[in-house]
């Protein structure tokens, strides 16, 4: 399975990009949230990716963030909900808004995506409310370095086997106090908390 391609974006649009990787192009569907992050690049970039396998095609969908494509994962898991609806989503809204939504049940509000009707709306929120990541990140404060730090160390725990919300709760905790915390000592340090 593919984790991440990187390489020099040679063509960009709002709805997929082409990155070149040693001479290879790969064409990556996009949401909105990673065009307009992608969009501020000086030509390179590395996209988080999931491969989806079909009988007639391999289609590559492409993420900024790590944080976008578990939220894309989690929709697709959904059952009425495949890639190009979870990509209008997260089109629609950003990872964050979107947990808002599912967590507080604002159908409403996913309804008013293309394509998403009230049963496919309720059935988001009914099978992710507990998935989720409640309350969003508490880290947004703290730079786009702690905030990476602390996605990976939470990936690594939730590999580990260990629930979402303790091991948010644990990491919150340490990045608050630490800033700067490495990858390694985060999780070495929510190890011992659990």
């Amino acid at each position: 399975m593919l984790d991440y391609i990187s390489g020099t974006i040679a063509e960009l649009n709002p709805a997929y990009a082409v990155i070149d990787n040693h001479g290879v192009g790969y064409m990556i569907n996009i949401s909105l949230t990673s065009y307009n992050q992608l969009q501020g690049t000086q030509g390179e970039a590395r996209l988080y990716v999931y491969e989806a396998i079909r009988e007639d095609a391999h289609v590559l969908y492409g993420f900024v963030e790590r944080r976008e494509r578990e939220v894309f994962m989690q929709l697709i898991s959904v059952s009425g909900v495949g890639p190009n609806s979870a990509r209008m989503i997260l089109s629609s809204l950003t990872p964050a808004t979107l947990e808002q939504t599912i967590a507080s049940g604002n159908a409403a509000m996913l309804k008013a995506v293309k394509g998403i009707g009230a049963k496919t709306a309720q059935r988001i929120i009914v099978d992710l409310k507990d998935k989720i990541k409640v309350g969003g990140d508490a880290l947004i404060d703290m730079g786009q370095a702690s905030g990476a730090a602390y996605d990976e160390a939470l990936s690594a725990l939730l590999m580990l086997g260990f629930t979402r919300p303790a091991s948010q709760k644990a990491l919150q905790k340490l990045f608050m106090k630490e800033p700067q915390l490495s990858v390694e000592d985060a999780i070495r340090k929510a190890l011992k908390m659990m």
